[in-house]
């Protein structure tokens, strides 16, 4: 039961943060023995699942070290991620009851939401930043958490799932600063546009012509 729980829950909060390498490490880990997988989960095994899930990871391993462009492929993937985690979570619940299924979904679908606010709104507030090495720092580090993260649950669930408190509790802390960290960019963007503007008109003349 344990380590049901700690891969529904890992697979939505994984989901959140990159959710092709979730399915590619998943799939792996199931089609070469090294876990076995719910049964709602078995078609993550199937070749042209990790086929595909390989080829997204590509991508996004390349566009996730982009300023600007990551950004605006995570705001996309909301679209993406949130859904996904809830049904991986569903799928890793098993054969436990429909009820169970859907209560996995909700909670698999507000980690993915959480974990993948966490990292679009982080990754805005580096994008500020003109060096691009936080953000490879910030890209590589999400990518190992997600593959670390998602071994530890299925071979120490019970680490994993004080670990993911451990992350939840920071997350409270979090959140709250980068919404204010959002804030402030979005204020800052706001005055250069709008100083630049009145720069424009003031050297405009009447009629849009040069100053007399």
């Amino acid at each position: 039961m344990t380590q049901t729980l700690a891969l529904t829950l890992g697979a939505g909060w994984a989901s959140g943060i990159n959710l092709y390498a979730t399915v590619l490490l998943l799939g792996l880990l199931g089609a070469t023995g090294t876990v076995d997988l719910p049964p709602g989960l078995d078609i993550l095994m199937d070749p042209l699942v990790l086929l595909a899930a390989g080829f997204m990871y590509l991508v996004e391993f390349v566009t996730d070290k982009v300023p600007g462009v990551d950004t605006a492929w995570d705001s996309l993937h909301t679209f993406v991620r949130i859904p996904a985690g809830a049904m991986l979570a569903a799928g890793a619940a098993g054969d436990l009851g429909t009820g169970a299924d859907l209560a996995a979904a909700i909670l698999g679908g507000g980690l993915a939401a959480a974990s993948h606010v966490a990292k679009a709104g982080s990754r805005v507030l580096i994008n500020a930043s003109p060096e691009p090495f936080t953000n490879w720092a910030a890209s590589f580090g999400e990518d190992v958490g997600v593959v670390g993260g998602l071994l530890l649950a299925v071979s120490h669930p019970l680490v994993f799932l004080v670990l993911l408190a451990v992350f939840l509790a920071f997350l409270v802390w979090l959140l709250p600063k980068i919404w204010r960290g959002l804030g402030r960019l979005f204020r800052f963007i706001g005055r250069w546009f709008g100083g630049r503007e009145e720069r424009d008109a003031g050297t405009a003349g009447p009629g849009g012509g040069p100053p007399g």
